[in-house]
């Protein structure tokens, strides 16, 4: 459902929008005639079959079947809910979306969530500034002003219910809505108190700025873990979330790279220091969602971890979850700290030039994979190679069907001598490509959606209007919404149908007419519709044969222009 936003909103935002540069700021493309291709960004391939029309402003991939508009791009590759598609678009170009009442039934409002945690970004800001014992501790850690306002530093006071009472008011929804969002426990009695107490905080953002989640940091010797996070809510799934990535994404218009690190205050020492690339998982391995969510920011990720073994346990982690991910021109680096140091550490001692320098000379993933494999391996031996060549298979079948694919597999080769012999980790299926059965009505709808400007060049009423044919009704609609849109292209008259059955009928006979050179399309269109116009004159023809003995005049005249020419003139001559 689309919830309260009206139609003409959406309309009017699909006008404005341009398909092309929506998925080149994520995906990049290639001009190839009318037409942008790139390799399809849901599925592994090996050359480009996933086509961008600016003429009909939709995408289509010829390999797996995803196709759509340029909201349809947005809920698939960035997994928003349509909602957020309609905001996170509306906001390219400066539309704000407006909401209305009515019968449908509006998507689960979160915005009092939202708001509320705002709210309490906002009052641990406010401590921080009245408590001495934490602005001591930025001092110490040399945070200053700028840092700390730019990533809403705050300071959760001691005391059991100091958020409670200050945020929840003493108002049963608001301090159901705290709970709702992790920012209370509970104890074993049942009472509720304040999940945060004598912490630094670190409010956790989406990737619209929206505060979602806190991290607390202890910064003397309380008791308790040193990091606490916010525990899974409808709002924060930390498997899918990263530390920091709004603010890097603010920083870098133009994003060369990312750097993972471990904790909060790394993120913020590297950002301070003039490195405003470093991001942290949040308080868990990094797993496949993360991996995700970073090549599609960058195409170079560098993961920074303490060379203990601890950090290399982490680093493996980060590696299986980055394989299957690696399509080419992705790349990972792994860069292991000296023991006892972290970003912050080493950035106080050799500043921003020396961790950068660091960064550059960070180790790239093929050359961590396989020394972590050869680890404990004798490869100057036969059995040696053969239990390196063991080792490496499975993990380079789940590399991406590709260039750096074949070259681990020539890697391999050189290392072990032996030849790999592997299937690449299929993933997820690849959507069966569904082929409409093309009637000729289907094609004419297909050749209308790729010409909706033809529609003008045709005055209703419509010879075929009266054909007993399954999707007559589905055209005279589109040709009457194409006149009626002066300029109108396919996408937004598709999305006219979104919440009809018609919807997926017509993003695939979209799809049959998306590459073709705009005036055979045009001819084409044309004479299918003559095609049909002929049917309706043989329909009609037959309609009035079958009452030959009850016709009127004027259907007897009607009969006579639409018989053949030679049945015509043998009718005069025998008249």
């Amino acid at each position: 459902m689309r919830g309260l936003i009206p139609e003409r909103f959406i309309e009017e935002l699909l006008t404005r929008v341009d398909i092309v540069e929506v998925i080149e700021r994520r995906v990049p493309l290639k001009k190839a005639g009318r037409e942008w291709t790139a390799c399809c960004p849901f599925h592994n391939e090996r050359s480009p079959s996933f086509y961008v029309s600016p003429s009909k402003q939709f995408y289509h991939c010829f390999g797996c079947g995803a196709h759509g508009s340029a909201l349809k791009f947005l809920m698939e590759y960035e997994r928003l809910e349509f909602p957020d598609a309609v905001e996170e678009l509306a906001k390219t170009v400066g539309l704000s979306v407006p909401r209305e009442g009515g019968q449908q039934a509006p998507r689960e409002d979160r915005s009092d969530s939202y708001a509320l945690l705002d709210e309490a970004a906002g009052w641990y800001q406010q401590q921080l500034g009245k408590d001495n014992e934490a602005q001591a501790y930025c001092r110490q850690r040399g945070l200053d002003p700028d840092i700390i306002a730019r990533f809403r530093i705050g300071w959760a006071p001691a005391g059991f219910d100091g958020l409670s009472r200050a945020i929840g008011r003493q108002q049963a929804r608001r301090l159901e809505l705290l709970n709702e969002t992790g920012m209370l426990g509970s104890d074993e009695q049942g009472r509720r108190y304040d999940r945060f107490r004598q912490r630094l905080m670190f409010p956790i953002m989406d990737r619209r700025g929206r505060v979602i989640a806190f991290g607390g940091r202890l910064t003397g010797s309380e008791q308790g873990p040193k990091y606490l996070n916010s525990p899974e809510t409808p709002l924060f799934h930390k498997g899918r979330e990263l530390f920091a990535l709004w603010q890097v994404k603010q920083a870098n218009p133009r994003l060369e790279r990312v750097v993972v690190v471990e904790g909060y205050m790394d993120v913020i020492a590297m950002h301070q220091a003039g490195l405003p690339i470093a991001v942290a998982t949040l308080g868990t391995a990094t797993t496949p969602e993360h991996t995700e969510l970073l090549f599609r920011a960058t195409a170079d990720v560098v993961f920074c971890f303490d060379g203990d073994r601890a950090g290399r346990a982490a680093a493996w982690k980060a590696l299986e979850s980055t394989l299957p991910r690696l399509r080419d021109g992705r790349q990972a680096f792994f860069l292991f700290l000296p023991d006892g140091e972290d970003p912050d550490s080493l950035i106080r001692k050799e500043g921003r030039d020396g961790f950068e320098q660091r960064i550059r000379q960070a180790m790239p993933l093929s050359d961590y994979l396989f020394g972590e494999l050869a680890r404990d391996v004798d490869t100057s031996s036969l059995d040696g190679r053969a239990r390196l060549a063991e080792r490496a298979r499975p993990l380079l079948a789940r590399l991406p069907d590709g260039a750096f694919r074949d070259l681990m597999a020539d890697e391999l080769e050189r290392r072990s001598g032996a030849r790999s012999q592997f299937n690449a980790d299929p993933g997820p299926a690849p959507r069966p490509r569904v082929e409409a059965q093309r009637t000729l009505v289907r094609s004419v709808i297909a050749l209308l959606l790729a010409q909706p400007e033809v529609a003008s060049e045709l005055q209703p009423p419509y010879a075929f209007a009266q054909l007993q044919l399954r999707g007559i009704g589905l055209l005279l609609e589109l040709l009457q919404l194409a006149r009626d849109r002066p300029g109108v292209h396919a996408a937004l008259l598709i999305e006219h149908f979104a919440e009809r059955p018609e919807y997926e009928a017509l993003q695939r006979l979209m799809t049959v007419t998306l590459v073709g050179e705009p005036e055979a399309q045009r001819q084409e269109l044309h004479d299918a519709l003559g095609r049909l116009e002929h049917q309706a004159h043989l329909q009609r023809r037959h309609e009035l044969q079958a009452r030959l003995g009850s016709l009127d005049e004027a259907e007897k005249e009607e009969l006579r222009r639409l018989l053949p020419l030679r049945e015509q003139l043998r009718g005069y001559a025998d008249a």
